[in-house]
């Protein structure tokens, strides 16, 4: 179908025919003009029976375009043939879909701006494409403004941007700008000129699946990076190597400098930590008394609270005390009037009862006097009688007296001997008390040198753990050993002077300081043996001189020295065993070294010169002075002494054993002192248990002797009373019946009284059980009142214990409070902070590993300055330097890991990625190859593809490699654009473009004019082979543009004939009507005939 256009000068037209009859007598196949057509054209096929592929173009609609005013192609969805002469429209058409397809329009060669494709005069122009989808076809419209040289997309009607056009086309694997699918007339040239690697990604992504071309640019720039990676990788491993080489030859002095400068931090934390501990001790004791301040305050207040309703109810209960009392009077006063009656009237009946008591009392005392009479006088005869036996039988006590003399003077002798027993009780406990002070007193000075030589173990312990380790086993061992032993000699030293321990250790090597000192060789072995075989410590043993070298006097007196300032040798400044002192004195000569002081150094050139000492110490420095051997020039050197370290602390060992040696005794003192206090004990309880024997002895003795006295007394007594109670008698009958009638007259009177009395006790009783009961009412009161004053005066005497301790609890709270802020602002001062200023996260950690106690902090103080001390002659600069490298090496470690770790990784990658990639790329190519071949053989030709590369590994340098031979006597030669002829050129490119028409997976292939180079023979063979391939099944859309053919060309049912006119004649778009021409060359073929 085809509608006719406008143009401003010239007319066009186009028509179009699909399927057209052949007709043979025409020289030009499938091509009818428009204005004398032969004969009518058959109905046009249902597209069914024709199908599009997904993404063949349907529909191309142009207006205001280039040539065109307004213009309408529909294309079939096989080989499209584009016939018009040169100028007509044909390459317009093509830029149409190129444009309309959101292609550049660099690409087409003519323009770079989209406003030159607007036709000339018009400010805007139109193209629209109609693509085929089965789920419905898509419209792409693209409206273009001349002025703004700007473009309206539209999808469907739909308003868009060309970023998704871009994406409806991708999608549809529609690719503009690749030459292998799309082939202007202006790029024809180009693409003998493309290159292998070009021609390779333009065949992968015009046939390759959708991931081919994706894979090779990962595996470029996977194989770019590796090469960026490998490069990197050597150059940093280089350098890195001379950065490590350069950091060893400073890595010594630097080690130095950073435990120095570790020594600096640590005390610089230490006096930062100091005054926080402080302020933490104060603080605690603060929060300690605050909150016992509180619990105080909150026990007055309840002891307060508490008071309160006991004074109410003491109040209460004296209000019911008053009432009590009241009532209990009244009653009384009631029961005493009644009381009173009765009183008068039991008073009269007590005077009866009295006079009848007194009257039976009379004739009682009557009756009983004289029962006692006889009975007394019976009872005394008996009594005569028992005592007149008792003299007879008693012996004669005149020989008692000597006896009590003797008892008495043996209980005066016991005595004293229990006096003297007590008194050496007395001063045996006494001797006890001060033995057990003595002890005391020589426990604490043993405590105190063990404390000192615990420090001293200490040091050994941190500096040298195989050596602490070896003298604890030696000391639980000794008995294995035949001779004496020595500790370490830094152990076994007791300085006299602590400020003299610097000569003594920078005299003494530190291996021979930790070194064991034993006088037999046999011990030192079995000990070496067991502690360096066996246990695998690394320690010092050496073993003293045979004869004793410590009491070797020195070569030349002190008292000849001392007018240089010498004033002592090394020898007389501390204390050891006698085999450590030998030892020394035998290699160090300790007892040939002096020691002097500043005066000494002042004159140093004197001494020398003078003395010919080898060794000497002055205040400060050590001097060695040597002899040459060829030339008897004295030589001297000097060297400043180190802070000691080990040998400050002293422990004078002697002193030591001679203290055990004292507890000993004391303790054999104080066992002898209490088996004599037994003993002592033992015999005074015998001693009192004999004077208590001889004291019950007298005692019955003295007994015995007055017992005859008193019995001759009592005889005579009782013989007198006998005969005054035999002359007492009385008529009792007489006295009885007298009695009984002055009784019976006072029972008369009595009787009446005893009526009146019962009536008043009655009376009273009532009286007294309602008193008692009000008594008992106020007792309860007051019981309940006494015991609420006493709670009450308790808590009153608490809550005044408790006031006072709270007013010193809150005195105590104020002092540390303030304590706490002046430690606080002082704290705060030396970590530099401000009063709203938190403790830096560094400071906080560095707290967490140091002591918490002040007298830690202080000790570790101490140590750290000494040991800070020792290091002298450091450089700063090469420690920064050494620094920095540290950090370059670390950071080149580290980057040169991750570039391994990352080159590992793209190598991983690479080897996966090249598998999906070449194996499918090796098979697209030999199937292009297998085309292409079968094409220039059909032509008695050679050509060949193939995947070409230098270098397996340079995914860059891939490419396809086009070979062709023309002629028998050559050989294969590449297609370049210099050695073929433009028709040669043509004729492969042709054929490679239908070598990838099978395997093509785009919707269609436009190739413009690209026949114009061809000489006739080759143009028929490709024309053949693009009708043969073109028109198969399944094969995409094929658009083949050219101004002209040659005759007898073949045809095809499946080809659609596209053909544009151009004139000055041609029709007004309005008037084109393709069925009015259809019907009106129908009549002309009918009335032909009849004429």
């Amino acid at each position: 179908m085809a509608t006719p256009s406008r143009k401003t000068s010239t007319s066009s037209s186009l028509a179009s025919k699909r399927a057209l009859p052949r007709d043979p007598s025409s020289e030009v196949p499938s091509k009818r003009k428009s204005s004398a057509p032969p004969a009518p054209p058959p109905p046009l096929p249902l597209q069914s029976s024709r199908p599009f592929v997904e993404g063949s173009i349907v529909r191309i609609v142009m207006e205001n375009f280039l040539t065109y005013d307004i213009c309408e192609v529909s294309p079939g969805p096989h080989l499209n043939m584009i016939i018009g002469a040169n100028g007509t429209g044909k390459s317009s058409i093509v830029c149409a879909i190129c444009l309309g397809l959101a292609g550049k329009p660099a690409f087409m060669g003519r323009a770079d701006k989209v406003g030159f494709f607007v036709k000339r005069g018009c400010s805007k122009g139109m193209v629209e494409i109609e693509l085929f989808r089965t789920s419905g076809n898509l419209i792409i419209t693209r409206e273009i403004d001349v002025a703004k040289n700007q473009s309206s997309w539209f999808i469907n009607k739909k308003s868009t941007t060309q970023k998704v056009v871009e994406e409806q086309v991708a999608a549809l694997n529609i690719q503009v700008g690749n030459l292998c699918q799309f082939l202007p007339q202006d790029k024809v040239g180009e693409f003998a000129k493309l290159s292998k690697i070009e021609l390779l990604e333009a065949t992968e992504k015009s046939i390759g699946p959708p991931e081919m071309h994706r894979y090779h640019c990962e595996l470029k720039n996977f194989r770019e990076k590796e090469k960026q990676l490998e490069t990197s990788c050597k150059e940093k491993t280089e350098y890195l190597e001379k950065m490590i080489q350069r950091n060893e030859r400073y890595k010594q002095d630097v080690e130095r400098f950073y435990e120095r400068k570790r020594h600096l931090d640590l005390i610089e934390m230490l006096e930062a930590k100091r005054p926080w501990v402080e302020y933490e001790n104060v603080r605690q004791e603060y929060e300690e008394v605050k909150l016992a301040r509180d619990r105080v305050k909150e026990e007055v207040r309840k002891l307060k609270e508490g008071q309160i309703p006991m004074t109410r109810r003491i109040e209460e209960i004296e209000r019911q005390r008053h009432i009590l009392e009241a009532r209990i009077k009244e009653k009384a006063t009631d029961i005493k009037e009644t009381s009173q009656k009765c009183k008068q009237k039991q008073d009269i009946i007590e005077r009866k009862d009295k006079q009848i008591e007194e009257l039976q009392q009379a004739l009682t005392v009557k009756q009983n006097e004289e029962h006692d009479r006889q009975r007394r006088i019976s009872n005394t005869r008996k009594m005569i009688e028992d005592l007149q036996n008792e003299l007879k039988t008693s012996e004669n006590c005149e020989n008692l007296q000597p006896q009590i003399d003797a008892i008495t003077n043996d209980l005066r002798r016991v005595q004293d001997e229990k006096a003297l027993c007590e008194g050496e009780v007395i001063d045996k406990r006494g001797e006890k008390e001060s033995l057990e002070k003595e002890r005391k007193s020589v426990g604490d000075n043993i405590v105190r040198f063990d404390s000192l030589m615990n420090q001293k173990e200490d040091k050994l312990r941190q500096r040298f753990r195989d050596t602490y380790d070896a003298v604890l086993w030696l000391r639980s061992n000794r008995d294995k050993f035949k001779q004496r032993v020595c500790e370490p000699i830094m152990l076994t030293i007791n300085m006299k002077d602590n400020k003299n321990a610097k000569y003594i250790e920078n005299h003494i090597s530190s291996n021979d300081l930790r070194a064991f000192v034993f006088e037999s060789q046999e011990d030192m072995e079995v000990f070496l043996k067991e502690i360096r075989d066996n246990k695998k410590l690394r320690v010092n043993a050496v073993i003293a001189p045979e004869s004793s070298y410590a009491d070797r006097a020195p070569s030349r007196s002190l008292n000849e020295l001392k007018q240089y300032g010498f004033f002592s040798y090394l020898r007389e400044l501390f204390d050891a065993p006698d085999p450590v002192m030998s030892f020394l004195c035998c290699h160090y000569h300790i007892h040939e070294v002096p020691v002097g002081t500043e005066r000494t150094r002042e004159r140093i050139e004197r001494v020398i010169k003078e003395t010919r000492l080898r060794q000497m110490y002055t205040a400060e420095e050590k001097y060695v002075v040597k002899t040459s051997f060829y030339s008897d020039k004295v030589i001297s050197s000097n060297t400043s002494l180190k802070v000691a370290q080990f040998l400050t602390v002293t422990v004078d060992l002697e002193q030591r054993r001679h203290l055990e040696e004292q507890l000993k005794e004391i303790n054999r003192k104080l066992q002898a002192v209490e088996a004599g206090l037994i003993a002592l004990c033992e015999r005074n309880r015998h001693l009192e248990h004999k004077d208590n024997a001889l004291r019950q002895k007298k005692k019955e003795l003295l007994e015995r002797k007055t017992k005859k006295r008193q019995l001759e007394q009592k005889i005579s007594s009782k013989l007198g009373s006998l005969k005054l109670m035999e002359q007492d008698t009385c008529n009792l009958e007489e006295e009885e019946r007298k009695a009984s009638t002055k009784i019976r007259e006072i029972n008369i009177q009595k009787a009446k009284l005893v009526t009146e009395l019962t009536n008043f006790v009655k009376i009273c009783t009532s009286l007294h059980i309602q008193k008692v009961d009000l008594i008992l009412q106020n007792t309860t009161v007051i019981s309940e009142k006494n015991k609420l004053e006493s709670d009450y005066m308790a808590a009153s005497s608490q809550l005044r214990v408790t006031e006072q301790h709270f007013i010193e609890l809150d005195e105590s709270r104020q002092r540390l409070l303030q304590k706490c802020k002046e430690l606080m602002k002082r704290a705060r001062q030396v970590c530099n902070l401000g009063a709203e200023q938190t403790v830096p996260q560094e400071y906080q950690t560095a707290f967490q590993d140091l002591p918490n106690t002040l007298d830690e902090i202080d000790a570790l103080l101490t140590e750290e300055r000494s040991r800070a001390s020792c290091f002298t002659g450091l450089n700063p600069t090469v420690v920064e330097e050494y620094t920095k490298r540290e950090e370059e090496i670390e950071q080149l470690t580290e980057e040169l890991k991750i570039k391994k770790v990352e080159l590992d990784k793209y190598r991983e990658n690479i080897s996966q990625v090249k598998e999906r990639w070449l194996n499918p790329l090796k098979e697209l190519v030999e199937k292009i190859n297998e085309k292409f071949s079968n094409f220039f053989s059909s032509m008695q030709c050679a050509g060949e593809v193939d995947l070409h590369t230098e270098n397996e590994e340079d995914y860059d340098k891939y490419g396809i490699r086009i070979r062709v031979k023309f002629r028998s006597s050559t050989q294969l030669h590449e297609l370049t654009p210099h050695h073929q002829s433009g028709g040669e050129r043509s004729v492969s490119t042709m054929l490679y473009l239908m070598a990838l028409q099978e395997l093509n997976r785009c919707p269609f292939r436009v190739v413009d004019e690209i026949n114009q180079g061809m000489d006739p023979i080759n143009e028929r063979r490709v024309f053949e082979m693009v009708v043969n391939t073109a028109c198969k099944e399944n094969t995409s859309q094929y658009f083949f543009i050219t101004p002209k053919l040659l005759q007898n060309l073949p045809y095809s049912e499946k080809m659609t004939v596209l053909f544009v006119y151009n004139g000055p004649h041609m029709l007004e778009p309005n008037r084109w009507n393709l069925k009015a021409f259809q019907r009106r060359r129908r009549r002309i073929t009918f009335t032909q005939p009849s004429q």
